[in-house]
């Protein structure tokens, strides 16, 4: 299939379906009412020959073929886009779109300059739209290989072929409890570790066995993919996990956290821009390195 105008036209409705989650709450962005939707995705359906959603009791459903046509055109949109950015730097233009993945829980970290950056890129290259997504650690770094976004600002978790990675600045973890938590009033000479190890933990879902082996808790009761829903269980007061201590910190002043004094029970995770091995890196990605170095004060 070679997509045509019309097929774009399509896949556009199928993408704002798909982010919003049905055909009703998709009609304010597509300013296209239920009926409409519903004919653009028959059409879609016919083009492609296969059966792209249900609708039911259960609510809106991608098919399997409906969740890979989707991914497929997510990175038809993001080489539609590269087109544009590419024919800008022929021009000698800073043009296109920059598409940025970013962890969660990274705001409030003095040690990330990605505000900065930001501001150092707007003057650079004004007429550039920037997509700024949030990502779960263990998807972004095969995102930027797939060119869904130009970079990433994260951690390397594995090795991906084809990536670039510029380290940035390192985040500190600590172990914390929630006020509920048995050992929240407990004091330092009576955090046994023999105890601690056999008490319900959070765990990270993209943590290596390394990692996991190396703090050797027994008691895996909760499992998460991102720090917010971490800090939420941890301050339910019936688990312990690790936090970064910049975000824990608000917590820990308001007296909802407490960061346990354990020196063997803390880590640092290290930062990096993540880019794609490109030898022909547009001039918007360029320009976003250039940022970045200022930002951080790397040379």
């Amino acid at each position: 299939m070679r997509p045509s105008g019309s097929d774009l036209r399509l896949l556009q409705v199928f993408d704002a379906v798909v982010r919003h989650g049905g055909f009703s709450a998709a009609e304010v962005e597509l300013n296209l009412n239920q009926s409409t939707i519903s004919n653009h995705m028959a059409a879609l359906e016919e083009r492609l020959g296969v059966v792209l959603c249900r609708r039911g009791r259960r609510g809106f459903q991608l098919t399997e073929e409906g969740r890979a046509v989707y991914e497929a055109a997510t990175r038809l949109d993001a080489a539609l886009h590269d087109f544009s950015a590419d024919v800008g730097s022929v021009q000698g233009k800073i043009s296109g779109e920059l598409r940025i993945g970013t962890l969660d829980a990274i705001s409030d970290d003095p040690g990330n300059h990605l505000s900065e950056a930001l501001a150092i890129f707007r003057n650079m290259a004004g007429d550039v739209k920037i997509l700024l997504s949030q990502e779960p650690a263990q998807d972004l770094q095969q995102k930027v290989r797939e060119g869904i976004y130009h970079c990433g600002i994260g951690v390397n978790l594995s090795p991906v072929e084809g990536l670039d990675h510029l380290p940035l600045h390192t985040e500190t973890h600590s172990l914390y409890c929630g006020r509920d938590h048995s050992l929240f009033q407990a004091s330092a000479d009576d955090l046994d570790l023999d105890t601690l190890v056999t008490m319900p933990f959070v765990q990270r879902g993209y943590w290596r066995n390394d990692k996991s082996k190396q703090y050797a808790f027994r008691n895996v009761a909760a499992t998460v993919y991102q720090i917010e829903p971490q800090l939420l269980l941890i301050r339910s007061g019936h688990y312990v996990g690790f936090l970064p201590d910049h975000y824990a910190d608000r917590w820990s002043r308001s007296g909802d956290l407490r960061r346990l004094p354990l020196p063997d029970f803390t880590y640092s995770a290290q930062f990096h821009l993540i880019t794609a091995r490109d030898n022909r890196k547009s001039k918007t990605v360029t320009a976003l390195i250039k940022a970045v170095r200022s930002a951080w004060g790397i040379e």
